[in-house]
């Protein structure tokens, strides 16, 4: 069992943006003397740079989201929350606000809110690893509290100290001792040429030749933390763009038992897919998943088209860019893996993602969707 499993001693994983945000060079030297100020352990006075900059640019999410980190290390815990609880009510698409929450919650013993914290991160982006394992080690806590109250309730019970036992065993390893939170800040390298597809890949942003990230704040903590860092998934700030989907060159592999089933047909449904999200043409971009997509959550199939159809509709304008696209073929089922660009409002987000296709008459159609694999 691996020290960042740890529950009862209250190990959550709390996240920064690290490497992950694409800045614009106006803004690098802002976002890096407040990373070297924090690095130094000028805490005050990086908060005090921080809220310099906000004042003029207030929904910076980058910025919002290192003035939380800086507040949490500082033990302003309440202040640490309320900035993150504003970024999600502002950028509800980033799971990692979400994430935090749970964090700050958990430590201050409010496992119901942090449960629904990460609930929320998970259903904003269900493939979000973190977030499942810190809501598997909630669920654990919460699970130790009814123990221990049905305990004292009713001491005789034979059957509750097993399991009391066996969540002390699985997250009470030998030798793990509780330590004050750490700040680890490295610089974050210059944005490089888009990468083929890796095994648990640590993606960093492909952007504009004339772009470089700054150094930039990795946190890696805990409450208290004994865990180790976990990369966060990439997030970038940029400028919105007029809707457009750019196809760049893709890789494609025949499947020989179904020349029928050619990867071309697949790889152009994926492009398809991604043109009608960019257009905002809703009706054709819900069409583009098959009848047995399974939404995230417990999404019902007509509550998770009603969220999509108000996501893209409340947006201004939509780019959806997919890179190094490969797709792979089986008979009639497909796997397309590729890192997509959004960008929509001033947010732009860089994944990984798989999508699971099918194959019904002449048509593919998405069954699974993934991201961060």
């Amino acid at each position: 069992m691996t020290h960042s499993r740890l529950l009862i001693l209250g190990s959550l994983r709390l996240l920064s943006l690290a490497a992950a945000l694409m800045f614009s060079v106006a803004h690098a030297d802002e976002y890096a003397d407040v990373s070297q100020l924090v690095r130094a352990g000028k805490l005050p006075e990086a908060l005090t740079k921080a809220d310099q900059y906000l004042s003029t640019k207030p929904r910076d999410p980058q910025m919002r989201f290192l003035k939380g980190v800086i507040q949490r290390d500082s033990g302003k815990t309440t202040d640490a929350i309320a900035t993150f609880t504003r970024l999600t009510e502002d950028f509800p698409e980033l799971p990692e606000p979400y994430n935090n929450l749970a964090v700050l919650y958990a430590g201050q013993s409010q496992f119901d809110k942090a449960r629904t914290a990460l609930e929320m991160a998970i259903r904003t982006n269900p493939s979000y690893a973190t977030a499942h394992e810190n809501l598997g080690d909630v669920y654990a806590k919460l699970a130790s509290q009814a123990y221990n109250k049905a305990l004292q309730l009713d001491a005789s019970n034979s059957g509750v100290p097993p399991k009391l036992a066996l969540i002390r065993e699985l997250f009470n390893p030998i030798g793990a001792k509780s330590q004050r939170p750490s700040v680890s800040l490295t610089p974050a390298p210059a944005a490089p040429a888009p990468a083929p597809v890796a095994t648990k890949p640590a993606p960093t942003l492909p952007g504009p030749a004339a772009a470089k990230a700054p150094p930039a704040a990795s946190t890696t903590a805990a409450v208290p933390t004994t865990g180790a860092p976990t990369p966060l998934p990439p997030v970038a700030v940029a400028p919105p763009s007029a809707a457009a989907v750019t196809p760049v060159a893709t890789v494609a592999t025949p499947n020989a038992t179904a020349p029928n089933n050619n990867p071309k047909d697949a790889e152009a449904a994926v492009h398809a897919w991604a043109k009608a999200w960019a257009a905002k043409d809703v009706k054709s971009y819900l069409a583009s998943y098959g009848k047995d997509f399974s939404p995230p959550g417990s999404l019902s199939r007509n509550a998770w088209e009603e969220e999509r159809r108000q996501r893209i509709s409340s947006k201004s304008k939509i780019s959806v860019k997919l890179e190094n696209l490969t797709v792979t073929t089986s008979g009639n089922t497909a796997t397309a893996k590729f890192r997509q660009d959004y960008k929509a409002n001033g947010l732009a987000v860089s994944s990984r993602k798989t999508l699971d296709l099918v194959k019904s008459g002449d048509r593919w159609h998405i069954v699974k969707e993934s991201t961060g694999t």
